[in-house]
C-alpha cells in the first residue's frame, strides 16, 4: 500500500472515530430529548398502601428519609402487579415503596416509614422504589418519564432537593449501585445494565444513571415552578384529645393525607381502604381551620400511636 494511500486511509478512520464519537453524545441524550420532544408526561401516583409492612422509623425519625433509591426488577418477564403480588408474599426478605412502568406508579408501603430494598445503611435512610423492564422505546421513555417525576416528587415532598450520589456518596438521589458502591450492605447494581442496554437498543446509545438525573433535576425546578404560581389555603392548627363519629354522609368527602390545598401533592384516600362505616368511631388529635373559615380534623381509626393519620372535612364526622 503506498504512503499517501496509508495516510488518507488514517485520515478518514480519524474522521470516522469522529463522527462516531459525536454520534455516540448525540443519541446518549436522546432518551431526555425524546420525552421532551414528544411532551412525555408523568402517571398520577396511585396509593394502595398495604397494611402488612412494617412500620418502622427512618434514622432521623417517621417521616423524614434523606433520598430516594432508584431501583429495577430485573426480570423481563413479570408484571407491576406480578411484582407487587410477590413483594407482598415476600416482604420479611425485601420490600420497598413504590413500583413504577410505563403508565402506572404505584405506591404500596407508606414512604413515612423505612422499606428493606438495599441494605441496612441505605434502608434507614431512603424513600426505595422499582422499575418494572418494558420493551419498547415509547414505554422505555414514558417508564423514565414517571420514575423521574416520582423521584421529584418524593424530593419536593420531604423537604430534600436534588443532588446526584453517584460521585461522592453524598446526596438524595441514588442507584442501587451506587449504594453498592458506597454505602454497603448490598452488592446489587441496578439500574445501570438495564438503563443501558435500553438506551443502546431503542436510542443508539446507553442511558445513564447522570442522565436520568438531569430529568430528574428538570422534573424537580419544573415541580417548584408550579407551586410558585399556585395559591394554597393558609391554615392553623391545633393539637387536640378528641373523638368523634363518621357521620350519614361521610362518603360524600374524601380522605386526605394533608389539608386539602393547603400545600403541593395532596394525596387522596378511599373510605374503603379504611374499612369505613356510619357511625365507625375516629379518634382526633389535631384540628385545621382555614382562612376561609372551614374546619378539617385529623383522624385515626384506632388509639394506637401507630395508627395511620387522615385529614377529613368536618361535615364528614359527627360529635353528637
Amino acid at each position: 500500500m503506498k504512503k499517501t494511500t496509508i495516510i488518507k486511509f488514517a485520515a478518514a478512520a480519524i474522521a470516522a472515530m469522529g463522527i462516531f464519537s459525536f454520534s455516540s453524545t448525540t443519541h446518549a441524550e436522546s432518551v431526555n430529548s425524546y420525552i421532551t420532544n414528544n411532551n412525555i408526561s408523568h402517571a398520577n401516583i396511585t396509593s394502595s398502601i398495604w397494611g402488612g409492612f412494617p412500620k418502622n422509623a427512618y434514622r432521623k425519625g417517621t417521616g423524614k428519609p434523606e433520598g430516594v433509591v432508584v431501583h429495577e426488577t430485573a426480570n423481563p418477564n413479570s408484571t407491576i402487579y406480578n411484582e407487587i403480588a410477590y413483594m407482598k408474599k415476600n416482604y420479611q426478605a425485601a420490600f420497598v415503596h413504590s413500583f413504577v412502568d410505563a403508565s402506572r406508579i404505584i405506591n404500596i408501603a407508606n414512604t413515612n416509614y423505612l422499606a428493606w430494598g438495599a441494605g441496612y445503611p441505605a434502608n434507614a435512610r431512603f424513600v426505595q422504589f422499582e422499575q418494572v423492564r418494558v420493551h419498547s422505546k415509547s414505554a422505555f421513555a414514558h417508564e423514565i418519564a414517571n420514575a423521574a417525576y416520582y423521584t421529584a416528587y418524593i424530593l419536593d415532598k420531604y423537604g430534600l432537593t436534588p443532588n446526584d450520589a453517584a460521585y461522592d456518596g453524598k446526596g438524595t438521589v441514588w442507584s442501587h449501585g451506587g449504594v453498592s458502591k458506597f454505602l454497603g450492605g448490598t452488592d446489587h447494581t441496578d439500574p445501570t445494565a438495564y438503563y443501558a442496554s435500553m438506551g443502546k437498543t431503542y436510542f443508539g446509545a446507553s442511558y445513564t444513571f447522570a442522565q436520568f438525573y438531569q430529568l430528574v433535576k428538570t422534573t424537580y425546578e419544573n415541580l417548584q415552578g408550579s407551586h410558585e404560581k399556585k395559591a394554597f389555603d393558609k391554615v392553623t392548627y391545633k393539637s387536640v384529645d378528641d373523638q368523634a363519629l363518621l357521620g350519614d354522609k361521610y362518603k360524600s368527602y374524601r380522605l386526605y393525607n394533608h389539608v386539602k390545598n393547603s400545600r403541593a401533592n395532596v394525596k387522596t384516600y378511599s373510605w374503603s381502604s379504611v374499612s369505613a362505616s356510619v357511625g365507625k368511631k375516629v379518634y382526633i388529635d389535631d384540628i385545621g381551620k382555614k382562612s376561609s373559615g372551614s374546619t378539617w380534623y385529623r383522624i385515626t381509626f384506632s388509639d394506637s400511636s401507630n395508627a395511620q393519620k387522615y385529614w377529613v372535612y368536618s361535615k364528614a364526622l359527627n360529635f353528637d
